[in-house]
């Protein structure tokens, strides 16, 4: 990230973070469900969020976590973000479902 992360600009950082995650995580996995939240505000003080770097949660669905297990899914989706996981987000809840599968919170 170029620009350096300060209280004020993180929110602003973190909207185009999410817009990279979005892009990276629709070209390597053609999800037919993706949704990326923020949840930097929850983590306020948390030494990942005095570094700047954000928290999120990702739902996808996609056809190519068929027949995967949950592990390999989040390798899949951690490989997709490349080294936004070392320069841009300190934490990830990943939600992973094939298509067909019934998307829950408990998956």
């Amino acid at each position: 990230m170029s620009q350096s992360a300060t209280e004020a600009n993180i929110p602003m950082l973190n909207m185009e973070r999410m817009a990279r995650m979005r892009a990276l995580l629709e070209a390597a996995l053609a999800p037919t469900l993706l949704e990326v939240d923020d949840d930097s505000h929850l983590h306020a003080g948390h030494a990942g969020a005095r570094g700047g770097q954000g928290h999120f949660t990702v739902r996808v669905v996609s056809a190519l976590f068929e027949g995967k297990l949950p592990l390999a899914r989040h390798r899949l989706v951690y490989a997709s973000l490349g080294n936004m996981m070392q320069t841009d987000i300190h934490a990830l809840v990943i939600r992973a479902w094939a298509v067909g599968e019934q998307p829950d919170e408990a998956s």
